[in-house]
């Protein structure tokens, strides 16, 4: 027979039982939140990065047509403003700066639509534009994402 003092505490056991499970989901969830939030800032530009990184090692091993490419351009489809000869003046043997090895990849700038990657190859900063949607290269327009923000 159950005495009646038998389940004294058993409420109470059951509520610090209780409590400590919603404290372990609720940091839990902090964690989830920090570890999400910290892989999007380290990894938000990953594919931009990767291409610029790709058109690099392209000119290094001297590919250029496979990089005149990853501007949107082929032989067949030359990009109207900006043809293979103009690329190879600015990226070939006989660019001002022939030796791809020099190049130094430096910050990025991260755009809601792109990327603005800087380049220090000699004494010149290029600043190449990545774009999001299709990751086409292309020439920064602008120093900054939006230009009509006021520099200060």
């Amino acid at each position: 027979m159950t005495g009646y003092l038998d389940a004294y505490g058993a409420a109470e056991s059951d509520r610090a039982k209780r409590e400590k499970l919603l404290k372990n989901l609720a940091i839990a969830a902090v964690a989830a939140i920090v570890i999400a939030v910290t892989g999007w800032f380290l990894f938000r530009n990953y594919k931009e990065e990767a291409r610029i990184k790709e058109f690099v090692e392209l000119l290094q091993a001297k590919q250029y047509d496979e990089a005149y490419k990853m501007w949107g351009c082929t032989e067949a489809t030359p990009c109207r403003d900006y043809s293979k000869q103009r690329f190879l003046e600015d990226w070939g043997p006989q660019s001002k700066h022939p030796e791809p090895s020099a190049m130094q990849l430096k910050k990025v700038k991260s755009c809601n639509t792109g990327i603005i990657q800087v380049i220090q190859w000699g004494s010149d900063e290029i600043m190449l534009w990545v774009n999001r949607a299709d990751l086409v290269l292309s020439f920064s327009p602008w120093p900054i994402c939006d230009p009509r923000m006021k520099v200060q």
